[in-house]
């Protein structure tokens, strides 16, 4: 295969955890067959990185290239840009004991509502009324079954 008909493809990778292979996706849009709306479709693919370079949401520039094995034909030609993922873990969050004691006590937070708005007592005798109807027409029911 000529080097100038070789495919180039631009994706991110989304997986790192091999040896000199890195899976990336692909996104592309073809119009439905039907209603020719355009539809977002993804190919993962995965592509050879000699050096371990990539790491994950990197996004790269993949050429095609002859086999490297059973499912790997495509080598990373570049690398695009990078993403800083933040490396740390949840386990290692901590939060505050103000915090923590504030929430135990029950104390108020930022955007907690003390009163009830005054148009929710009307929505609820509202509603109540209704059940009580709904209740009444059940009781009517059951004694014209027993009449």
């Amino acid at each position: 295969m000529s080097y100038q008909r070789r495919r180039v493809r631009v994706g991110r990778v989304v997986s790192d955890s091999m040896d000199k292979t890195v899976v990336v996706v692909v996104e592309w849009k073809r119009p439905h067959t039907l209603y020719k709306k355009p539809v977002r479709r993804r190919s993962r693919m995965k592509a050879h990185d000699a050096d371990n370079t990539c790491r994950l949401g990197d996004v790269v520039q993949i050429v095609e290239s002859r086999p490297l094995s059973k499912t790997k034909k495509w080598r990373v030609k570049d690398i695009l840009s990078r993403v800083e993922i933040a490396e740390i873990q949840p386990e290692e969050i901590t939060v505050e004991e103000d915090v923590i004691k504030a929430s135990v006590d029950g104390s108020t937070g930022p955007g907690h509502v003390d009163d009830p708005k005054p148009d929710a007592e009307a929505d609820e005798s509202r509603l109540n009324d209704g059940d009580a109807g709904f209740m009444a027409d059940d009781e009517e029911g059951e004694e014209r079954g027993a009449s």
